[in-house]
């Protein structure tokens, strides 16, 4: 392996034909919900939760339609508002659909869980904070092979790094955003794509023209596009060549996986071992998910059509600073409220 790593990884875990098949983005939601129906059935059987094990199914696709849902609009509200009235004569026709424009917003999602466990909770009497607390449990768990998706597919990439950092990574990814942000550096890739079939000359007129030809521009995206694909499908002259124009980056999409899900399981789990009051454990997933992120976007890239805001902080990390005050606020209520601790997963049964 040379270093800094180059990112080779196929986001297809079973690629059928072109560009359908079963992504490693898609299998980690799915592990997600998975894990979660068999953590909240655990719990069930240890007579942990009141929630009814027949429910628990109905329950676990409620909260996968929360999250989904949720976490699509959540992005086109907090970071791309033009989508909700962006339409096309060709599918998927609406701006919030197209998916290949940007992805899912963790904190949409999240706000996506609450609705969902709020309406499950009046349909079929429960407690919805109990409920929210069981699914942040299980959450945590689905951030974290989330994250580790993210990584695979090249996305929420990291802030450029050393290139002597132990875990720096190239990300091939990078240049499908040169034409819109970076265009001047297009020229370097001359070489690239000449691996590709495209002659020097033409790639030359068609950077040249980036600015001013749609046909120029739909070649270039194109062409480039090709060039990740090849990279995924280990073409090894290619990366190679590739590699030097790249920047080195931190791996910031595993670092959250750490800080947003597995310490934060980890940490809530162990706290969880005793009865708490319905809403506890929620509010101290907010806090120490919205302490975890604030960190990580250290290290995180911003979304480039966005940057920094106010104070150099990025979107994330002020929706993460509203965030800790909520879980603030939440905890303070909730953890005096008079209600019957549930849950406790250490006590004998």
């Amino acid at each position: 392996m040379t270093f800094p790593y180059i990112h080779d990884i196929d986001p297809f875990a079973i690629q059928l034909w072109g560009n359908f098949g079963i992504r490693w983005y898609g299998l980690a939601y799915l592990t997600g919900f998975v894990l979660g129906y068999l953590i909240i059935s655990w719990m069930q059987k240890r007579s942990l939760t009141p929630l009814p094990a027949k429910a628990i199914g109905d329950f676990v696709f409620w909260i996968a339609v929360g999250t989904v849902a949720g976490g699509r609009l959540g992005y086109c509200l907090f970071y791309r508002p033009e989508l909700f009235v962006e339409f096309t004569s060709a599918p998927p026709f609406w701006g919030v659909f197209a998916v290949n424009k940007g992805g899912m917003a963790s904190h949409g999602g999240m706000i996506g869980i609450v609705v969902a466990c709020i309406l499950f909770a009046r349909k079929h009497h429960q407690s919805p904070l109990h409920l929210f607390d069981l699914t942040i449990l299980a959450a945590t768990l689905g951030i974290f092979f989330g994250r580790i998706a993210n990584f695979i597919n090249g996305e929420l990439v990291g802030r450029i790094c050393p290139a002597d950092f132990p875990l720096a990574v190239k990300f091939p990814q990078d240049i499908l955003s040169w034409p819109y942000y970076e265009p001047q550096r297009l020229a370097q890739l001359a070489d690239v794509v000449a691996l590709k079939g495209v002659h020097k000359e033409t790639w030359a007129s068609w950077v040249s023209q980036v600015t001013t030809s749609n046909q120029a521009w739909n070649s270039i995206n194109s062409t480039l596009e090709m060039v990740v694909a090849s990279v995924q499908n280990g073409n090894e002259q290619l990366k190679l060549a590739l590699g030097p124009l790249l920047d080195p980056r931190y791996p910031s999409q595993l670092f959250a996986a750490l800080l947003e899900g597995g310490l934060i399981f980890l940490i809530l789990m162990y706290v969880w071992r005793k009865p708490r009051k319905p809403g506890v454990i929620t509010a101290l997933f907010f806090i120490l998910y919205a302490i975890g992120r604030i960190i990580n976007e250290q290290f995180r890239l911003p979304d480039l059509h966005i940057g920094y805001q106010l104070f150099s902080l990025t979107r994330g990390q002020w929706l993460s600073i509203g965030l800790l005050a909520a879980g603030l606020v939440c905890y303070f209520f909730w953890s005096r409220a008079k209600r019957a601790p549930l849950g406790g997963w250490a006590k004998r049964v």
